[in-house]
């Protein structure tokens, strides 16, 4: 009897070792590959062995059947037929904390600067932790972002989250350089979603420059990257923003570009079967979108704010673009770059009449308010008659704030141009408008 029960204790004490199951690789098509034999979840990681070199890292995204589909984060370079398929233990963990302030890295987490690797013991995953929306800290307070024209005409809070909607060449990336020089922020989280590669290196070292790289991390992912990279340096962006956030600091998120981000997942979309919505985008890009934009905003009372600024890419300057029109609905206000200010080298081009903040009024006093509205009305009134003035038929008298236009359009387009390296504070914009304004009334 003794002899039984040693027995039964020595086999309670076996573990036997998991067997890890590998499939293996029967189909490739463009960007998307197909694995037989495994047993993954969606979202889970995979190394596919090449004959030569590192194994190649890939992400499940869907499964048909028996049948595994996968997306790849590198290169599939050297990939053949009947390659084994490993699942990969554990999450994905990005490198975070005050390490990477002044860093590049890319949509992997690994630096980009060549300035040797990232001194942290401190690790995030893609993706945060959801808060409950009536347990998050409400926008009550201003944020000052540096420019003249937003500080005055649409007032931003600390936790919002806003769109900047424009066509090719009219000073985006600017304009967001801009706001990472002179904005009061604690920490700038940049992310560079399949820009082209010159830029990222122009933005960083001609726009954003020392100063602003400074208190940054840039997370960047080139075009040329795979689809479902530039998904993930969109998260990771998100990720560490959500991370200083938390610490109790004010972050100011600047992505660019939103749609760049839809178009990565409607390359991965169709790529694996699914049907075709609006414009080619699958109802998956659709349902991406606000999951991203979500996660911006302020956290838990007492804690930090993370405001956000997203590019919004308008094909041919249409506002009533598919992913134009689902950011608008999701965000917090929009800013809207005119290609004709643009074309006059007027910059900032910021549209005024077509821009809105949805919390200026709950931010600035009524009066502040009243002169920003006033200010929109002189301007729509100007744009209403720029025909009838253009050919000298517009008579004097016939429109107050037409008059209001012609008579000070000088210090107008002054208050509203701005040098890339001049700053605005919030309150110096508002006086300033006020003083511009009362000279109608003196």
């Amino acid at each position: 009897m003794d002899l039984l029960e040693t027995l039964r204790s020595r086999r309670s004490a076996i573990v036997a070792p998991r067997l890890q199951v590998a499939g293996r690789l029967t189909r490739m098509v463009g960007m998307t590959l197909e694995a037989v034999g495994l047993h993954c979840v969606t979202g889970g990681r995979c190394l596919i062995q090449r004959d030569e070199g590192e194994a190649i890292e890939a992400e499940v995204v869907g499964f048909h059947r028996d049948v595994t589909y996968l997306m790849p984060v590198s290169s599939i370079e050297g990939l053949r037929p009947g390659a084994p398929v490993h699942p990969a233990a554990g999450v994905a963990r990005f490198p975070a904390g005050p390490a990477l302030l002044g860093r590049v890295i890319d949509g992997r987490g690994r630096p980009l600067d060549g300035r040797g690797p990232l001194s942290t013991q401190i690790f995030v995953g893609l993706q945060g932790a959801v808060i409950n929306p009536l347990q998050r800290q409400p926008i009550t307070q201003p944020m000052d972002v540096g420019v003249r024209a937003i500080n005055a005409l649409t007032t931003v809070g600390r936790g919002q989250r806003m769109g900047l909607f424009a066509g090719s060449g009219v000073g985006k990336s600017v304009l967001l350089g801009m706001m990472a020089r002179h904005a009061q922020a604690d920490v700038i989280v940049v992310g560079l979603i399949g820009e082209r590669g010159r830029e990222v290196k122009e933005f960083i070292h001609d726009i954003l420059g020392e100063e602003g790289l400074r208190k940054s991390v840039v997370v960047a992912a080139p075009a040329d990257d795979p689809p479902l990279l530039r998904l993930h340096a969109a998260a990771l962006a998100t990720a560490l923003a959500e991370y200083f956030r938390d610490q109790g600091q004010h972050v100011l998120l600047l992505m660019d570009s939103l749609t760049r981000y839809a178009q990565a997942q409607r390359e991965i979309g169709l790529a694996i079967g699914e049907p075709p919505a609006t414009k080619g985008y699958p109802p998956s890009a659709f349902a991406k979108l606000p999951a991203l934009v979500e996660r911006a905003g302020n956290g838990w009372q007492g804690g930090g704010s993370m405001t956000a600024f997203y590019t919004v890419l308008t094909e041919g300057d249409d506002l009533q673009d598919p992913i134009a029109d689902a950011a608008r609905a999701i965000l917090d206000g929009h800013l809207v770059l005119s290609r004709r200010l643009a074309d006059e080298g007027h910059f900032p081009a910021i549209d005024i009449e077509a821009s809105i903040s949805r919390l200026m009024p709950a931010l600035v006093t009524p009066e502040a308010l009243t002169q920003a509205i006033r200010f929109k009305q002189v301007s729509s009134h100007h744009q209403q008659n720029r025909d009838l003035i253009s050919i000298g038929a517009y008579v004097r008298g016939s429109d107050l704030e037409t008059d209001f236009y012609l008579d000070h359009r000088q210090e107008i387009l002054e208050f509203l141009r701005q040098g890339m390296l001049e700053k605005s504070g919030l309150e110096e914009a508002r006086l300033r408008l006020e003083r511009l304004l009362k000279q109608g009334t003196a």
